[in-house]
């Protein structure tokens, strides 16, 4: 079915069934009936063959199967798969909500931004406007009060007038594109800065909520509400899967339970949870966000207010990177409202989804059908099995990982949402996993169990117990969200989906061309001198230094010198004297030539010297 042809025909099959629910009165979304009938086509107890091109009945058939599906509103699994839907296309972490807030931001403010920053001539009336365009610039960039407000935009006006008089507009005209925008939002910083500092004394901005006081108040609400939601969860997923597993135990009860939807059921409310926990998540973040918040902007308030003080002038090197950082850090108070209410919003849209629990099971029927039914819930399943481990001696080929030997064992990406690999392919059950236990790390990937059995079961042939889930997977499509396979179901839900809507359930891996760069020489260059390569050389080397292991130095101190130091006069040289005269004028005298004869002594004891005078008389020279 990854063919051209039956992709088009699949194309032409979607738009087929959503004309057909909105003939009946049900107007649905394309990525929901674009999923609901692929997955019609994944239900292997549907008989569709993936690998032929469709015939013209199974067209039909298939978007007669859809449209049933579609229109079941009584089935748990259709409301699931709606809140997966509903969860994919509209949540958003904090980093992309936040930059999406700030795209719209910037978009509503270009025009603004434009009309300042554009060439204008200097004339007193286009410069009085210039003026004013900023002012509201500030205004509305901070998000403290309307343009419509008197008092909001005096107090504006007279926070830019103290930091940027009208009669500095000429210097600023001169400027170019950027450096006015980056001007621009440094003043709206400041006067922001500037209109909280007189907030905090009670000089102005009555405009101003008190966001840090509304945030402490309104996140344990919040937080309440999911919790609450995150209970009610628990102890009907707890209930479910205690009728499942007396089912599979007593034929009788299957008999009476088989017509309920327990297991679409179960999944409904595990999925409810799952997507929950994520909202809880992000809500305590968000909580501890603004307790940080708050610790740095009553420090920040402190240091201003006593740099300030009650002097008549202050440095503006002093007070305006203050004025800045409190700017900042209500930025990020608006940014954690944004956040909150977001989160508030999608909590209470999610609880849409659940609703059919009450329809389905009532809590007088739920009552009656737990008669003689154990309940356990999932602590309690966790702590039955703490005592029990798996035996690494019994297993050659496997690898198992334990707390006390495993590194960051707590942050390992467990399958199957971290549910029991064993129990979802053979019972159809999602029973939380131990980790205990032990985990088995099987082709790079982890998995973990309920009870130490399963995991000698699951690990005598882990390809076949994969395979079951994926195949319990076919047959309920909201276990591929569930429990995270969508590697696995991605030829079924192609990127062209994604060109279709916004976000589509299954979403794509993102690929990109990627490429890096490093230096031939990352550290600095070491060049040894003494390196040779002429063998030659080194051979001359060698024999030099081995003659040196030859040699000996050797030192003697006698009798007549050991006691002997060296001895230093010092005197006064000598300075020169000369004369001048009319005229030069130079003389030769004789060369002294005087020997001494006897010196080395003779055969006799005695020396005798004999002194030879060989100088030249002066008239001969």
């Amino acid at each position: 079915m990854s063919g051209e042809l039956t992709e088009s025909v699949i194309k032409g099959i979607i738009r087929k069934v959503g004309l057909e629910c909105a003939a009946q009165g049900q107007t649905l979304s394309e990525t929901l009936v674009a999923f609901m009938v692929r997955a019609v086509v994944l239900d292997p107890r549907n008989g569709f063959n993936m690998d032929q091109i469709l015939t013209e009945k199974d067209v039909q058939d298939l978007i007669q199967l859809s449209v049933t599906r579609l229109l079941d509103t009584t089935n748990p699994s259709l409301s699931t798969i709606k809140m997966q839907v509903y969860f994919d296309m509209n949540y958003a972490n904090r980093a992309e909500l936040l930059h999406e807030q700030q795209r719209i931001l910037e978009g509503k403010l270009a025009p603004v931004v434009r009309d300042i920053t554009d060439k204008c001539p200097p004339v007193q009336e286009e410069i009085e406007k210039g003026y004013q365009n900023i002012v509201s610039y500030a205004l509305l960039s901070s998000g403290l009060g309307s343009p419509t407000d008197i008092e909001a935009v005096r107090e504006v006006t007279a926070a830019l007038q103290s930091v940027f008089p009208q009669t500095e507009m000429t210097a600023f005209i001169s400027l170019n594109k950027k450096d006015k925008e980056r001007q621009l939002k440094n003043l709206a910083m400041l006067v922001t800065g500037i209109r909280l500092y007189n907030k905090a004394c009670r000089k102005g901005g009555r405009s101003i909520d008190d966001l840090p006081a509304i945030l402490n108040e309104a996140i344990p609400s919040a937080t309440q509400i999911v919790d609450e939601g995150l209970n009610t969860c628990h102890m009907l997923a707890h209930k479910y899967t205690a009728l499942l597993e007396s089912m599979q135990e007593d034929s009788h009860r299957y008999m009476q339970l088989s017509s309920f939807k327990l297991k679409e059921a179960l999944f409904n409310v595990r999925q409810y949870e799952a997507f929950l926990c994520i909202v809880m998540s992000d809500a305590i973040t968000s909580a501890q966000e603004v307790e940080t918040l708050s610790v740095q902007f009553e420090a920040t308030m402190m240091q201003l207010k006593n740099t300030v003080q009650d002097k008549i002038s202050v440095d503006s090197k002093e007070v305006f990177p203050l004025f800045l950082e409190l700017s900042k850090l209500w930025t990020s108070f608006q940014d954690e409202m944004l956040l909150l209410s977001f989160l508030t919003s999608m909590t209470s849209n999610l609880q849409q989804f659940l609703e059919i629990q009450s329809q389905l099971f009532p809590e007088e029927v739920l009552t009656s059908l737990l008669e003689g039914v154990t309940v356990k819930s999932d602590e309690e399943r966790i702590r039955e099995t703490m005592g029990t481990r798996v035996n690494v001696s019994d297993f050659k080929n496997q690898e198992w990982l334990f707390p006390e030997t495993t590194d960051n064992f707590d942050q390992l990406l467990i399958q199957y949402h971290s549910f029991c690999a064993h129990a979802i392919g053979v019972k159809g059950l999602t029973l939380p996993g131990n980790p205990a236990i032990g985990i088995l790390k099987h082709k790079a990937k982890c998995y973990v169990f309920s009870t130490k059995e399963a995991a000698y079961t699951f690990a005598q042939d882990p390809d076949k117990f994969i395979q079951l889930n994926v195949e319990k997977a076919k047959e309920y499509a909201e276990l591929i969200q569930l429990l995270e396979l969508r590697h696995q179901f991605e030829y079924l839900f192609p990127h062209a989906q994604a060109r279709t809507a916004d976000k589509c359930l299954m979403k794509p891996t993102a690929k990109c061309d990627s490429s890096t760069q490093t230096d031939t020489h990352i550290l600095p260059p070491t060049i040894v001198r003494s390196y040779e390569w002429n063998e030659w050389e080194l051979r001359r080397k060698a024999i030099k230094l081995a003659n040196l292991r030859r040699k000996l130095t050797h030192a003697m101190q006698t009798d007549l010198s050991h006691m002997k130091r060296e001895n230093f006069t010092q005197v006064y040289l000598p300075k020169g004297v000369g004369t001048q005269t009319k005229r030069d004028n130079s003389s030769n005298v004789p060369r002294p030539q005087i020997f001494l004869k006897g010196l080395r002594g003779q055969s006799s004891p005695t020396t005798h010297m004999v002194k030879v005078d060989l100088t030249r008389a002066v008239d001969e020279t």
